[in-house]
Order: structure tokens, then C-alpha cells, then sequence
């Protein structure tokens, strides 16, 4: 049975200074490979810390060593030309952000290959391993259970294959598909030889067919929404396919955009719910659920039976907390349609899915992390309590550091502020529905 870390996170964190400036005088020639990594060291070292600290079940690197969060394909491969993205998104931030947002996001967004105009034009051809460098320092460091994210097949198809370019070197987007995937999947079982117990597969393009927009944008270019999303899911099952699924967790991430806290798609998961739900063969869902974006829960009641949900319900966009009551009513909601048993929570993207980091800066950076994440695990340790277990004892590592770490967590519960009365009543009904559930 799959473990249930049920207080994960999507990936990425706020890179320090320190690392950002690292990484701009490496580039400038001001200091030394040696030197920039005992920088990038230190600080996932820190990031590493602190994820502990909070009680977070499965731990990141914070994506530290990369430019963004897809950034290890394009630069392990050769094939990329030079040409506009196949269709054109508009990326959108919130309210909170809207004005003094906008340089920054649209120059970050420019810098990323897959949006500043790159596209596959030959075909492609692997110069090294996408993740290798980031996982011995994890393996050595975690002291529990980590997870390697990587881009997902269909994510790379999505934005690479434009029409009157690609098809002059692959016969059709499924043939790109493939070929994608076969990176995918040695890339993959590398990962499983190696030991990482815990591999998430991020951005997969689902969301790209919700939009009646966005579906008829695919039309005006020759592709067919309906067989791309069955091509899709056909695809990233096909480079995860054959891991030891007792040893490993396969999760994928689902996401409508989360570059410098903007986002470019918007609506539920009705529309593709059955097909990537009944059809993706991962053991982890993780969900954007922070805002009336993502929809309802309803089309949650696709889940299989068994299958693991995260719930993104914690934003990474804009600095306001959630609260705790209102966590607790949404998951409420959620176990509605899959057992309470099979949930979990979550940011809804990562905090850093490009280097300069959402636009969280002005609301102390990684402080706020802290914040946020004392806040979120408080909900789920205290939530999971209730139905008379401990939020860590899914882990299959239990090291005497992991235990240190759950002690501590506990410890810092106990130091909290006292959960209202509501809060309380809340967690009353949470837990005999999951009793009833369970009878």
C-alpha cells in the first residue's frame, strides 16, 4: 500500500540571495564551479532544515539548482530551435499583485525556454541526465524520504510541438510523444536505481483542454483537444511504466500556471476529470485547489478507489494565510467525494517555479515560509490526530531523525495557540465521518 505523506509540497521554494547572486557571478565568471556549489549546498542544506522544523513529510531541495522548475529538460537535450510557441497564453496575476507585478512577471515568464519562444525543430537528442546532480546530496542529506520532481511528457509535447517545424523531423505529435517519453522513462528508472522514494511528475498540460478558448485555440493549429489529452495521459503513463510501485511513489502534479504568482488557465476539472483520473496510472494526485480557479470538488468522485489526494488549498501566489477553519471546512468538502484516509494537503504549486520566486518577498520570504507552513502542517497534524493517528506514521522511513522530527512537531503543536471552539466542532465532525467511513 502507498504511504500517505499527508503533509507534502509541490517542489520548489524561495531561493536565498545568496544563491541567486551565486548564480549570477558563476555566470559573470566572478567565482568558481567549487564555490557555487558549496553556496547551492548550504543553502538546500538550510532548505532541508527547515522543511523538518515545520513537520513537512516528504522533503525538496527547493529546486535550488535550477533556473525553473522544467529547466533540467531543455538543457539536457539537444533539438530546441528557434520559433513562437505553438499558441499564446495570457498569464494573469492576483488582484493583490496586479500592478506592481507586471515587469517582473512578464520578464521572468520571457526567460523561460518553453514560453520566450523555443520550440522542437530536430529531433532530440539526450546531451546528459536530466536530475543526477541533484540527487547524491539529497541521498546523503534527507535523512527520510525526499522526492525528485521532473517535467511531465505531456508538458513537453504541449509546448513543443508546433506545426510546419516539428512535423518536419517526427511524423506525428504522438511520435514526439514517444520519443519524449523514452527520455522520460530512462531518466525515471535511473531515479528507481538510484533510491529516490518519491517521484513527482509536474505540470502535466490537462488543464490546457478546459478552456473553450484554449480548445479552440488548439483547433485553429491542427490539433484535435480530445485525442491530445488521450495521447497525453497515453504518454506520461508510458514513461513511468514498470517501477517497483511498492518501492516508489509516482505523483503528478497538476497546475493552470505559477510563474511570479500569475496564472494562465482558469477552470474546473470536470471537463477532463474522468479521463485523467480513470486513467492516470500515478498513486498521488496533487491538486490546485487554492482559489475558485480550479473549481469544485465534485469531479473528485473519479478519483479511484485507493488513489491518493493532495489538496493544494494552501496558495503560494499572494502572502495572506489561510485559516485554519476554513482549511478544515474545505477538506470536509473534499472527503465528500474520496476517503479521508486517502487526502492530504498542500501548497497548490511551488513557491519558486522560476528563480526569482513568486511575489512573496514583501512578506518576509522565507520567514513566511515558515509561517505558512507552521500554519498548514498545524492543520493536518491536528486534523489526522482526531481520527487517532499520527501524521507521520505512513512514512516507511522512520529514522531516528524522522523521529526527532515528528517529537518536534508535536512539541510545536503543543505550543500553538489553542484552535477555536468552531475549529473544534469542525474537527468533532471530521472525525466521526472518518470513523463512519471506516465501519
Amino acid at each position: 500500500m502507498t504511504p500517505n505523506y499527508r503533509a507534502d509540497h509541490v517542489g520548489s521554494l524561495l531561493r536565498p540571495a545568496e544563491v541567486l547572486q551565486a548564480r549570477e557571478d558563476f555566470r559573470e565568471h566572478r567565482i568558481s564551479w567549487e564555490q557555487f556549489k558549496e553556496i547551492e549546498d548550504r543553502a538546500v542544506q538550510a532548505a532541508l532544515d527547515m522543511q523538518r522544523q515545520v513537520g513537512i513529510n516528504v522533503l525538496t531541495d527547493g529546486e535550488f539548482r535550477r533556473h525553473d522548475w522544467a529547466g533540467d529538460f531543455t538543457s539536457s537535450v539537444d533539438g530546441y530551435v528557434s520559433a513562437q510557441p505553438p499558441i499564446r497564453f495570457e498569464w494573469k496575476l492576483p488582484e493583490a499583485v496586479a500592478v506592481s507585478g507586471q515587469g517582473t512577471m512578464r520578464q521572468a515568464i520571457a526567460e523561460m525556454p518553453q514560453q520566450a519562444g523555443r520550440v522542437i525543430g530536430e529531433r532530440l537528442r539526450l546531451r546528459h541526465r536530466l536530475t543526477e546532480h541533484e540527487v547524491p546530496f539529497m541521498k546523503q542529506h534527507a535523512q527520510g524520504v525526499f522526492k525528485v520532481t521532473m517535467p511531465a511528457t505531456s508538458y513537453v509535447v504541449a509546448r513543443g510541438w508546433k506545426p510546419g517545424i516539428t512535423d518536419q523531423v517526427y511524423g506525428s505529435r504522438w511520435e514526439l510523444a514517444e520519443d519524449v517519453a523514452r527520455i522520460m522513462g530512462a531518466e525515471v528508472q535511473a531515479l528507481a536505481a538510484e533510491g529516490v522514494p518519491y517521484i513527482q511528475i509536474d505540470n502535466a498540460h490537462y488543464p490546457d483542454y478546459i478552456p473553450a478558448d484554449r480548445r479552440e485555440a488548439w483547433r485553429a493549429i491542427g490539433i484535435d483537444p480530445d485525442q491530445a489529452l488521450d495521447e497525453d495521459i497515453r504518454a506520461d503513463n508510458l514513461a513511468t511504466a514498470g517501477l517497483d510501485r511498492s518501492r516508489i511513489t509516482v505523483a503528478n502534479h497538476i497546475c493552470r500556471g505559477n510563474g511570479r504568482s500569475a496564472w494562465h488557465t482558469e477552470g474546473g476539472y470536470d471537463n477532463i476529470a474522468e479521463k485523467v483520473f480513470g486513467g492516470l496510472d500515478v498513486d498521488r494526485f496533487l491538486l490546485e485547489y487554492d482559489s475558485d480557479r480550479a473549481g469544485g470538488f465534485e469531479p473528485l468522485r473519479f478519483i479511484p478507489r485507493g488513489k491518493q489526494v493532495v489538496l493544494g488549498l494552501v496558495t503560494t501566489k499572494v502572502g495572506e494565510l489561510e485559516r485554519q477553519d476554513d482549511l478544515l471546512r474545505r477538506i470536509d468538502e473534499a472527503a465528500k467525494y474520496v476517503p479521508m484516509e486517502n487526502l492530504a494537503l498542500s501548497p497548490q504549486c511551488g513557491f519558486a517555479s522560476v528563480e526569482q520566486g513568486n511575489l512573496l518577498s514583501a512578506a518576509g520570504g522565507s520567514k513566511w515560509i515558515r509561517s505558512r507552513w507552521r500554519s498548514s502542517v498545524h492543520s493536518v497534524q491536528v486534523w489526522w490526530t482526531a481520527l487517532g493517528r499520527s501524521a507521520n506514521t505512513s512514512s516507511p522511513m522512520r529514522t531516528r531523525a524522522s523521529k526527532r522530527s515528528s517529537s518536534a512537531s508535536l512539541a510545536r503543536r503543543a505550543r500553538s495557540p489553542k484552535p477555536s471552539r468552531a475549529w473544534r466542532r469542525g474537527l468533532s465532525r471530521s472525525a466521526a465521518k472518518a470513523r463512519s467511513a471506516r465501519k
